[in-house]
């Protein structure tokens, strides 16, 4: 899936964005897997630095839940 972003808003915040859309609408449903910094940063072709800062904003917001070696999970909602 190709989604344009637009340069002049912060790029971090605009993925994020997507992703928590993907969450609400089942894409990614409660304890699936959500993707990786890797696979972040190869579908909206931006730098690890920047996916790593979206998955960092889900982890604060509650949204998702990282488990060490196996990755980030949604959270069910409450």
């Amino acid at each position: 899936m190709s989604v344009d972003l637009d340069r002049t808003r912060p790029i971090w915040r605009q993925i994020a964005a997507v992703i928590v859309a993907r969450i609400e609408d089942g894409t990614y449903p409660a304890g699936s897997r959500v993707p990786s910094v890797v696979e972040i940063s190869t579908e909206f072709d931006v730098a690890a630095s920047t996916a790593q800062k979206v998955l960092g904003y889900l982890k604060r917001e509650g949204l998702v839940r990282t488990e060490v070696g196996l990755g980030s999970f949604v959270e069910p909602k409450p």
